[in-house]
């Protein structure tokens, strides 16, 4: 898969999931491992349950979420809850890529699931940035 989208039908759940395995490709090659590590799900929407503890009434509203215990805040004592969990929303993001028009599917599912990879390692908006170029924090990122 290239990082643009031109085909006829709209990118399948497969397809995104796709794009963010090839942001993880392309991450430093400290992070890829950990990165690897971390549950990938793709859906078109967020599950009600998940809007409702974000206090959010428009599924449109949720590109991506992370699930799990950043690596800052892991302890040995934790006992697992389950996998850490990066959650890729389509048609969210199809939506905003949409909105946008100039942005390029892949650098936009890249820029979401770099984000929801923040919070599983802890990164500040500094370090956000040196790994995502277009980094720029904005309302519909979660």
């Amino acid at each position: 898969m290239t990082n643009s989208w031109s085909g006829i039908t709209p990118p399948s759940l497969d397809d995104i999931a796709e794009l963010a395995q090839e942001a993880i490709d392309r991450l430093p090659p400290q992070y890829i491992t950990a990165a690897r590590a971390v549950l990938l799900r793709v859906e078109d929407f967020p599950a009600d349950e998940m809007l409702d503890e974000l206090d959010l009434h428009d599924p449109f509203e949720l590109t991506g979420l992370y699930e799990g215990v950043p690596m800052t805040e892991k302890s040995v004592m934790d006992q697992p809850h389950g996998p850490d969990t990066i959650w890729l929303f389509r048609r969210p993001i199809l939506d905003e890529w949409h909105q946008r028009e100039n942005v390029l599917l892949g650098d936009l599912v890249a820029h979401v699931f770099v984000h929801e990879l923040a919070h599983h390692f802890g990164w500040s908006d500094a370090e956000i940035a040196r790994i995502d170029q277009w980094w720029a924090p904005h309302p519909s990122d979660s």
